[in-house]
């Protein structure tokens, strides 16, 4: 193997490179990102840079005496994938001859329709994000989150400590019902009204009012709500649509084996555009969590570099934390299908507990508010599980 294109520079494209060198691969290595920036670190973009507690400088992933010997190709989008003439083409004309794929394209903020060009309305997936939206956040004022999610969560807390009057706006019943179940899920979304943030639950949003600048929030329901700036988190969609015509099987992102592996023979796909089989659901999820983009390239480089020709494992559960109010969040494993949830620690009043998720009594989830030396035991003994 020659050449190895890595589509996507962020953090599952740069450990994918990293890998690549890692375990041996000393041919040319191409990293291709739509962005111009170089990989940098996005869980502190809805919370401590946009605090003004961290500069752009400290969002760096690489290392300042890294060298992977690879050549960056940045700020030009990945138009399609060519499998006759095995090439990445891009959107300034030119194609990336490859022996090897890796796609780490990652996902895109979903937008609220009719709402381009209003100023003050954002969403937050990028560094370009992030900086639009800090600049508005100090503007003060009142702050409408629309989508209750984590990303939405953090920002809340976020514009609430900075001093803004926010409001938070889910069309769900529960916010982080799919994730933590509408228990769970009710009891951590409790944050915002323990910190006076005001939380619309079970109504959607009609669309947003102003000439040039947002003004309002309208609800189907009747109600509008004034507003300076306003977030959009309704989720995000991976960023495949490029890939349309090559060959390889989407479904929700790039469809893959338990190791990484897709459709087209010497194409592997990680980080958030990755919709890997698990074996212990014995259906295919995409993880759209940093940890699952540190720790899952590993396993799809090394089946790269086999050709194919090795046994998949089964990947780590998943695992993600969120800081909010103050409050650490964490969580692993998959609370879908899980028959009951016990607190076993503390109590869910305090915001300071631990409960455990169980299918047939088996555990298959953990979330921890407040736990972490807990939290940190159950995920090991959940780690061990799947090794």
């Amino acid at each position: 193997m020659r050449t190895v294109a890595v589509v996507g520079a962020s953090l599952a494209g740069l450990t994918a490179a990293r890998s690549l060198r890692q375990q041996g691969y000393d041919g040319r290595l191409v990293v291709i990102g739509d962005e111009p920036h170089r990989p940098y670190d996005r869980p502190p973009l809805s919370k401590e840079f946009l605090a003004g507690t961290v500069g752009e400088a400290d969002l760096a992933l690489e290392r300042d005496d890294e060298d992977l010997g690879a050549e960056w190709v940045l700020g030009v989008r990945a138009t399609g994938l060519d499998r006759t003439e095995r090439a990445v083409r891009l959107a300034d004309g030119r194609d990336i001859r490859a022996d090897g794929v890796v796609l780490a394209t990652g996902a895109a903020a979903r937008a609220l329709p009719g709402t381009d060009g209003l100023a003050g309305v954002h969403t937050l997936r990028t560094l370009d994000d992030a900086r639009a939206l800090r600049e508005d956040l100090a503007r003060g004022g009142r702050l409408v989150v629309i989508g209750g999610g984590f990303v939405g969560a953090e920002v809340a807390s976020t514009a609430y400590a900075l001093g803004l009057d926010v409001t938070v706006v889910e069309a769900a019943s529960t916010p982080l019902a799919g994730t933590l179940g509408e228990t769970m899920g009710a009891v951590v979304s409790a944050l915002h009204a323990d910190h006076g943030v005001r939380l619309l639950c079970g109504v959607g949003v009609k669309g947003l009012s102003g000439e040039h600048r947002v003004d309002a929030v309208l609800l189907e329901d009747g109600r509008t709500l004034p507003a300076d700036t306003v977030v959009v988190g309704v989720g995000a969609r991976p960023c495949v649509d490029w890939l349309r015509g090559s060959g390889i099987a989407l479904d929700n992102g790039v469809t893959c084996g338990a190791d990484g592996r897709t459709s087209l023979a010497q194409v592997v796909a990680v980080g958030d555009c990755a919709n890997w089989y698990d074996p212990r659901t014995g259906g295919h999820r995409r993880v759209e969590h940093w940890t699952g983009a540190l720790e899952r390239p590993a396993a799809a480089v090394a089946t790269l570099l086999a050709h194919g020709a090795r046994e998949p494992g089964t990947p780590r559960p998943p695992y993600f934390w969120s800081d909010q109010y103050g409050v650490k969040i964490q969580f692993v494993g998959h609370a879908a299908g899980a028959d009951s949830v016990t607190v076993e620690e503390g109590a869910t009043g305090d915001r300071s507990f631990l409960a455990v998720y169980r299918r047939a009594d088996e555990p298959v989830a953990v979330l921890g508010m407040n736990q972490p030396r807990l939290f940190t035991r159950w995920r090991k003994r959940f780690a061990a599980l799947s090794s």
